[in-house]
C-alpha cells in the first residue's frame, strides 16, 4: 500500500471533500483524486462514492480511515521530529479522565505541561464512562482501578486512600464490629453505592444511611461540608478541606488502596507527546 496515496485519502476523508482538502493542504484537487483512485485500484475496493455533491465514504472507506488516521499522524509527527533533528512534542494530545480527577488533579498538571511543551495542543475530556481509546482516538486514558485490557498498556501513577469525613459539627462514632445489626447514620454518597453497604475501619465500622446521593464525588464533598452527614471520600479530593478545617477525618478505610493508572493504546507507538505528558503527570503526583 502506497503511504502517500493513503495519506491523501485520509486528508480528503478528514476534510470532507476533495476541494476542501486541496485548499487545506495546498495539493491540487486533481492530484488528490488521482491518488485516491490509485489506492482504490490497489485495494480493489471503492473507498469514496463520488456521485453526490458532498463526499460520502463507503463502508470500506470508513473502516480504512478509522484504522489508519492515527498511525499515519504518528508517522508524520515522527518524520517532522527527525527532520527537525530532535523529537520535539507537537500536535494534538487527547486525554480522557474521570470527572473528579479531571477537576481536582489535572488543571495544574495541564498548565505545567503546556508551559513546557507549547507546540502541543492538549485536550482533556472529563467523563466517568469507560471510553474506548482505540475507537475514540484518545492518546491517554486515565482510569481508577482499571480491569486488565490487552489493548492497553500503561503505568500506575498514584495510590490513594479513602477517608471517612464529616463537617466539624457532625458527631461521628465508630461502632464495634460485631454480629449485631449496626445502627445506620446519616450519610451522603454516590448513586451507585449499595444501600446496605458497611464501611470498616481499624477502630470499628460505620453503616451509612444515604439521605442524599449524587452522580459525582464533587457534589458529595460539598454536601458533606454543608452538614449532610458522613461520607467515604478519596483522600486526594478532601485533603485540602481537612487541612483547612472544612472537614474532619475520622479514619482511613480498611481496604485496598485506590490505584490510578494512565493507559495508552498498544496498537500505537508511544509518541514523544505521550511520553512527555506521562513524565509531567508522574512527576506532579509524587
Amino acid at each position: 500500500m502506497d503511504l502517500l496515496s493513503l495519506s491523501d485519502f485520509n486528508l480528503v476523508a478528514t476534510h470532507g471533500g476533495f476541494g476542501r482538502a486541496s485548499r487545506g493542504s495546498g495539493r491540487s484537487k486533481a492530484t488528490l483524486s488521482r491518488k485516491v483512485s490509485e489506492l482504490e485500484a490497489a485495494l480493489g475496493v471503492r473507498l469514496i462514492d463520488r456521485g453526490s455533491r458532498t463526499l460520502r465514504l463507503t463502508a470500506e472507506g470508513r473502516a480504512l480511515h478509522e484504522r489508519t488516521r492515527g498511525p499515519l499522524a504518528e508517522i508524520v509527527e515522527a518524520e517532522r521530529a527527525v527532520a527537525a533533528g530532535a523529537a520535539i512534542p507537537t500536535g494534538k494530545l487527547r486525554v480522557s479522565a474521570p470527572i473528579v480527577l479531571a477537576h481536582v488533579l489535572l488543571p495544574e498538571i495541564a498548565a505545567a505541561f503546556v508551559r513546557s511543551y507549547p507546540q502541543v495542543e492538549l485536550e482533556i475530556v472529563a467523563e466517568d464512562r469507560k471510553v474506548d481509546p482505540v475507537e475514540e482516538d484518545y492518546d491517554v486514558v486515565i482510569r481508577v482501578d482499571p480491569s486488565p485490557d490487552e489493548r492497553l498498556v500503561g503505568r500506575r501513577i498514584l495510590e490513594d486512600e479513602r477517608l471517612l469525613v464529616a463537617a466539624p459539627g457532625v458527631a461521628v462514632v465508630l461502632q464495634p464490629d460485631s454480629d449485631d445489626v449496626p445502627e445506620r447514620v446519616p450519610a451522603a454518597g454516590l448513586i451507585a453505592t449499595p444501600a446496605d453497604i458497611v464501611w470498616r475501619f481499624a477502630g470499628g465500622l460505620i453503616a451509612p444511611r444515604f439521605g442524599v446521593r449524587f452522580s459525582s464525588f464533587l457534589m458529595v464533598r460539598d454536601a458533606v461540608i454543608g452538614g449532610a452527614g458522613v461520607a467515604l471520600m478519596p483522600k486526594l479530593l478532601v485533603a485540602k478541606d481537612v487541612a483547612a478545617g472544612r472537614l474532619v477525618s475520622h479514619g482511613t478505610h480498611d481496604g485496598p488502596s485506590v490505584e490510578v493508572w494512565a493507559l495508552q493504546n498498544t496498537r500505537r507507538l508511544s509518541s514523544s507527546k505521550v511520553r512527555a505528558f506521562l513524565e509531567v503527570l508522574t512527576a506532579s503526583v509524587r
